[in-house]
């Protein structure tokens, strides 16, 4: 055969047929726009579950605990329940975040939290509610943490901005059409089904985080975990809670019950914070604290809780027992405050990415907070709605601007090694505000509600006196619909005062968010995610003349290393 008229080679067609690439970032960590959209795809749909699925009851809670017998101590409790397994699981989510995978994690807490909801649509007493809403909150902690973890891991802290509207639509979508769904169901099919409804979303939401979410693979180490610190700080923290919730009720704020569960906390507690200082894996790093970014972030983020969770829980109550409205139009009538939520992070987010200021955000924010605050402080039942709403956009608009740059600060200022505890420190101190928040103020509302339907049935004419011992003498959370006139308006005049009295207590929490967010360094904020932070932190182990301070808060750029550009720091400038 002719040289010339060799047959051609071709290689099998398994061979030729390359594979489709992954949307995983390049070696330096650096995504493009596509690969993040794709990348967060998943991670959007399992928050907006965990949003629908909390808030699709919060309308109608009034009358799931009205069904179920159950008193103003069981309604904090079934909130308050979730709030603490939440609080205790996210410095664990946390840490397991910096030792194993971060994706397989996200889907186990998105698991178990659809799987508490399912169950929680079976309760059959306010007792069985709470068990299952515990179960909940264990899911919550980790979406809660792990969510704002890989958002750092593919996002830097300057270009987060960016991606502001994503996160702020799904978070309206959630809870603004989550009480509005909830409604509807309610009036139309029954309040159990509000725990089903998100079954179907969560299931796609796992399929599409498998499918999606490509992290870079987690070096394989040997691990420590600090059990014996886990047991405690959740055995602390869980006893305060108890306490916070049980006292004047239970029994007296004062009484031998009320000092031995706070002195058994403070003893779990300061045996933690030592097991803590000497474990080599320890669940919250007290070595943080020396950071003061972190440290005021914390404070900061302990009275937003308050804001953030009393707000749902006792407007709810507000538009229902003071107004008279149906969980239907208790979701439309708290629409101003996720529209002044929404609204201002997405606005103000896409500002710090464009800008890199966020001081002034925060500050601005955290005055709406405390001006918001004082303005709902005002509340009656016969309040006009308008006012309300705008109050109520008022302080959506505060925590907008607030409650994800808490987040954002932290996770620019500290050590990439810490990242995941860091992040969840904030979260878990944010969930123990509202946690220990809503647990007293639901005391104080509950204390001045039964002293303002007693007041105001002795001013009743003796018939209506007895209907209203009839209706109102089990101490269970009555439907307002259902009772005579005059009994109804002693009852809506009796939640008037008692949701804004809890309002303007929580003003001074306000404050001192706003003291702790001045205070706050005005660092920049770094250009580089997560994946490139590890990269750089190892690369300074071989260039002592760059600090890890410098690493963490993106002075230092990852260049190509045959480039002579540098970025400069005022300690390093470029030469």
């Amino acid at each position: 055969m002719s040289p010339d008229k060799r047959p051609v080679q071709t290689k099998p067609k398994k061979e030729r047929k390359a594979k489709a690439p992954k949307p995983t970032a390049s070696p330096d960590g650096t995504m493009t726009h596509k690969q993040v959209l794709e990348s967060l795809s998943g991670l959007l749909l399992g928050m907006f579950v965990s949003i629908l699925a909390g808030t699709v009851v919060s309308t109608s809670l009034p009358l799931i605990i009205s069904d179920l017998d159950g008193n103003q101590s069981a309604y904090t409790w079934v909130v308050t329940g979730t709030l603490l397994a939440t609080t205790v699981s996210t410095p664990l989510w946390g840490k397991f975040a910096d030792l194993f995978n971060r994706k397989l994690l996200i889907q186990l807490a998105l698991g178990i939290f659809v799987l508490g909801s399912a169950l929680a649509g079976f309760s059959q007493d306010t007792s069985t509610l709470i068990v299952f809403r515990v179960f909940q909150g264990l899911g919550a902690g980790g979406l809660a943490a792990l969510s704002q973890i890989i958002m750092a891991d593919i996002i830097s802290p300057r270009d987060r901005g960016k991606y502001a509207g994503l996160f702020g639509a799904v978070m309206a979508v959630g809870t603004v059409g989550g009480p509005l769904l909830g409604g509807v169901v309610t009036d139309a099919f029954g309040w159990r089904w509000n725990f089903f409804i998100a079954l179907p979303v969560a299931i796609a939401a796992i399929i599409l985080l498998q499918l999606t979410l490509h992290l870079p693979k987690h070096p394989k180490r040997k691990v420590h975990i600090d059990y014996l610190g886990a047991v405690l700080i959740a055995g602390g923290v869980s006893l305060l809670m108890i306490w916070v919730t049980l006292a004047g009720n239970q029994f007296g704020w004062a009484s031998l019950a009320s000092f031995l569960m706070v002195a058994g906390s403070a003893v779990l507690l300061i045996a933690a914070v030592l097991v803590e200082f000497k474990s080599p894996e320890p669940i919250i790093p007290l070595s943080m604290f020396k950071n003061r970014t972190f440290t005021l972030s914390v404070v900061a983020s302990i009275a937003v809780g308050v804001s953030m969770f009393g707000t749902s829980v006792f407007l709810a109550q507000y538009m229902q027992l003071a107004r008279g409205a149906t969980p239907t139009e208790s979701g439309l009538l708290t629409i101003p405050m996720m529209a002044g939520l929404l609204i201002s992070s997405t606005y103000f987010g896409r500002v710090i990415s464009r800008t890199g200021k966020w001081k002034a955000v925060m500050i601005v924010g955290a005055v709406l907070t405390v001006v918001g605050s004082v303005l709902l402080g005002t509340l009656a039942y016969d309040t006009n709605l308008v006012l309300v709403g705008i109050y109520m956009a008022v302080l959506g608009a505060g925590l907008g601007m607030l409650m994800q740059n808490l987040v954002l600060v932290v996770q620019n200022s500290i050590e990439v090694k810490n990242l995941g505890v860091a992040t969840s420190a904030v979260t878990f101190f944010r969930s123990l505000g509202g946690t220990v928040g809503v647990s007293v103020l639901g005391s104080v509302l509950g204390t001045i509600v039964a002293q303002e339907i007693k007041t105001g049935i002795a001013d009743l004419a003796p018939a209506d006196q007895a209907a209203a011992a009839a209706a109102l003498g089990s101490g269970s959370i009555p439907q307002v619909s259902t009772l005579p006139d005059a009994v109804a308006v002693v009852v809506e005049s009796a939640y008037g005062v008692g949701v804004g009295s809890v309002f303007l207590y929580s003003v001074p929490l306000a404050v001192i968010t706003l003291l702790a967010v001045i205070f706050l360094p005005n660092a920049p904020l770094g250009r580089q995610n997560a994946v490139q932070l590890k990269k750089a932190a190892a690369e300074s182990e071989s260039a002592p003349e760059l600090t890890l301070a410098e690493v963490a808060t993106g002075a230092v750029a990852l260049v190509d290393p045959m480039s002579p550009v540098r970025t400069a720091s005022p300690e390093h400038p470029v030469k």
